[in-house]
């Protein structure tokens, strides 16, 4: 029997993939944004797809950024939706700091310094989104986070996540991170920022694209769709319908 007060393994490994993920996340708080181009290969059609399917009867939608950072994809959002009002949500201050400073002059926004897997919504929301970040989550937090995400959506909302996925088969798998590396060593960035981001990459928890379209579709998702897909880049999609 475990002794009242301790820890379970798997709570502490947890903790702390989610505190390194944040101490990471931190330090490059300040290139993020300039390295994004750098590190996604399909950059443009990536966010551009995001933002072209996130579509809904309002103009001034109720939108969350899970995961948000400095509001990389809020900020395209924005563009479609100038007068929404947006949620930010983010486990780093510092990349969060990033967002408040690009978004000094839109009181539309708001944001939220916590992890966003345990975090206790108490809002409903016309869209959640979310860019490279739940890949950071176990396949069971990835699984509580859609099911959290659908039961805080307002009716006819939709979920997008633009977010990497694990290979179908090892030699996919291989095939994607090559070509990504490639891409990487050859965008022109200095040796020491690709190895840093290669270091990241090791807090990576990847899952397979079909598995995850069949978790939004238990959720309760409809009209669940991969609508991108660039080796390991994909944008996912679902509605909920009540």
């Amino acid at each position: 029997m475990r002794r009242k007060g301790s820890a379970l393994p798997w709570c502490k490994d947890l903790e702390k993939n989610m505190s390194e993920i944040q101490r990471k996340f931190d330090a490059i708080s300040k290139k993020y944004d300039a390295q994004r181009k750098k590190f996604i290969p399909c950059f443009n059609d990536f966010y551009g797809t995001t933002v072209s399917v996130a579509s809904v009867n309002k103009e001034n939608p109720d939108i969350l950024d899970v995961g948000a950072g400095t509001g990389l994809l809020s900020s395209f959002m924005m563009k479609k939706y100038p007068e929404a009002s947006f949620t930010l949500i983010d486990i780093s201050e510092k990349m969060l700091d990033m967002a408040k400073d690009r978004f000094k002059n839109n009181s539309n926004v708001k944001y939220i310094a916590a992890d966003y897997s345990k975090y206790d919504f108490v809002e409903k929301y016309d869209m959640v989104i979310s860019a490279l970040s739940i890949h950071h989550l176990e396949d069971e937090d990835k699984r509580d986070l859609y099911k959290k995400s659908y039961s805080i959506l307002k009716e006819n909302g939709i979920f997008i996540n633009a977010d990497q996925v694990h290979g179908e088969t090892p030699f996919i798998e291989n095939l994607n991170k090559t070509t990504w590396r490639l891409y990487v060593e050859g965008s022109g960035l200095p040796e020491e920022e690709i190895l840093a981001g290669y270091e990241r990459t090791r807090l990576d928890k990847d899952s397979k694209l079909d598995q995850q379209l069949d978790w939004l579709k238990e959720t309760g998702f409809l009209d669940v769709s991969c609508i991108y897909k660039y080796y390991q880049f994909a944008v996912m999609f679902g509605r909920k319908i009540v």
